[in-house]
């Protein structure tokens, strides 16, 4: 309703209590806040200022509109402020999301690092699935994304995003520690022909990933179990219900009774992150420098998992 130079110029009136100096500190003629504060008389309906000798003074209704265009003063220069300090400082909303394992296993350490040297840096995260989350990202929704792709089904992107790869890990069968063939050094997909399966919903990369590799082997998959946490398929598994293909950062952390062996042909899955093009604020870029830094240990956390 009100224009923010019209309010600039009934705080500095309050303020330096005369036009001349209200003019001097807006770098402005008198005349020029004489003008401003007509017309926001005009805007507010009410009589903004009154003689006082040879000055004037604010009214009832100036002093209450002065109270609140303080306000407004005070947060359009912190506005200011911040747009000034984008170029150097790392500030403002990061919003975040990914595929859950990548999140636990690669998010906690940077966003502590990067809120630490940028206390103005305000991240939010969710998790989901990519198929789900790319839209949110081209929308404008999320900044930045941790996705996967499987090598056995490399994941189509849309124009528009952006990627970067940060580490690739192997993927192995859970199977329970009692199953016949929990004790190999390497199983062949086809040799699982008639296990039941648990994986992510359908439609997200880990599940056509499983459909894909085990249909190149001869083998129909019957996925009983669709559930999004690799935590959860691992409690099925070690209960003797299910197999899971997992991935090094979904092998923790791991109930007893579940062995990890390594699957021919040999599957891997890429961690990406992914983020609109043009998209890529001093924010975003601070948060993939970090995450390029951020070395994931997948042989350390294997041995954790077994």
């Amino acid at each position: 309703m009100f224009s923010s130079d019209r309010l600039r110029a009934l705080d500095a009136v309050a303020v330096h209590g005369s036009l001349v100096r209200a003019a001097a500190a807006l770098h402005i003629t008198p005349s020029g806040v004489s003008q401003q504060l007509a017309k926001l008389e005009r805007e507010a309906g009410h009589t903004l200022l009154e003689p006082q000798g040879r000055g004037v003074r604010l009214t009832h209704a100036g002093r209450v509109l002065a109270d609140h265009a303080a306000r407004v003063v005070a947060q359009l220069s912190a506005a200011e402020s911040d747009l000034a300090d984008l170029g150097d400082e790392i500030l403002g909303p990061l919003r975040l999301g990914g595929v859950g394992s990548c999140l636990r296993a690669l998010l906690p350490g940077v966003l502590a690092a990067l809120t630490e040297a940028h206390p103005r840096l305000r991240p939010t995260v969710v998790d989901g699935e990519a198929v789900d989350m790319v839209p949110l990202l081209l929308a404008g929704e999320l900044d930045l994304l941790l996705i996967e792709s499987w090598h056995s089904r490399p994941m189509p992107l849309p124009e528009g995003v952006r990627v970067k790869p940060l580490a690739v890990e192997e993927v192995q069968v859970a199977l329970p520690a009692r199953h016949p063939l929990a004790s190999r050094e390497v199983v062949d997909l086809a040799e699982l022909d008639g296990v039941d399966w648990s994986s992510c919903p359908v439609g997200t990369e880990p599940y056509e990933a499983l459909v894909q590799a085990l249909r190149a082997r001869g083998v129909e998959p019957r996925v009983r179990y669709a559930v999004g946490e690799y935590a959860t398929q691992l409690a099925f598994v070690a209960r003797g219900l299910t197999a899971a293909l997992v991935p090094g950062m979904g092998r923790w952390p791991c109930p007893p009774g579940v062995r990890f062996v390594p699957v021919q042909p040999a599957l891997h899955r890429e961690v990406r992150a992914a983020w609109r093009a043009g998209g890529d604020s001093p924010s975003v870029r601070a948060c993939l420098a970090a995450l390029t830094a951020e070395e994931w240990d997948g042989e350390a956390a294997g041995a954790a998992a077994d």
